[in-house]
């Protein structure tokens, strides 16, 4: 069934398009959700009137995408997680905690569907995550977990390891 889509609809296309799709999926889903019409004579003649339009939007979602990307890529995220041994969190990190550090630290609201994490994260350090921001714009930025805490850790463990050499140094001084 050939449907004339109403706004952008991930991996089928965006306001405008002509596409076709299942019959059941268009009248179940589509069509109720205002999603798409379908695609009759009198919507097409409409559609090609709207064209101009709908040019002029998609041009500032473009500019407005561009604009997110320039401002997202590159960054430098921080979430906090409880870190084990060996860096292995408890837990894992999701994309909702990441949507959540960044509107934190970069003041940038984004949805966490749009971040594209592939697997959990759940080793800590710095991993490299893509978020999608419109149809292939996308951008890149770097997640730190767990680094403040295993940089204190580390700075804990060497006053301790400075102590104990210390004690050994004044030991070996007295005898």
């Amino acid at each position: 069934m050939k449907v004339v889509l109403l706004g952008e609809i991930k991996g089928k296309g965006g306001e405008g398009d002509v596409i076709d799709v299942a019959q059941g999926y268009a009248e179940n889903y589509l069509i109720p959700q205002k999603l798409a019409v379908a695609a009759t004579k009198g919507n097409l003649k409409q559609l090609e009137e709207r064209r101009n339009n709908i040019e002029k939007r998609e041009a500032v979602r473009l500019a407005d995408a561009n604009a997110l990307k320039a401002k997202l890529d590159g960054q430098k995220v921080a979430v906090d997680a409880k870190v084990g041994e060996e860096g292995v969190l408890f837990g894992s990190v999701t994309a909702a905690m990441i949507a959540d550090a960044i509107k934190a630290e970069l003041d940038v609201e984004i949805d966490r569907k749009r971040v594209e994490l592939g697997k959990p994260i759940k080793v800590a350090g710095s991993h490299e995550v893509e978020i999608s921001i419109y149809r292939e714009i996308k951008a890149s930025i770097v997640v730190l977990v767990g680094v403040e805490e295993q940089a204190e850790e580390t700075v804990e463990a060497e006053e301790v390891a400075a102590e104990e050499t210390a004690e050994v140094e004044t030991e070996a001084a007295a005898e």
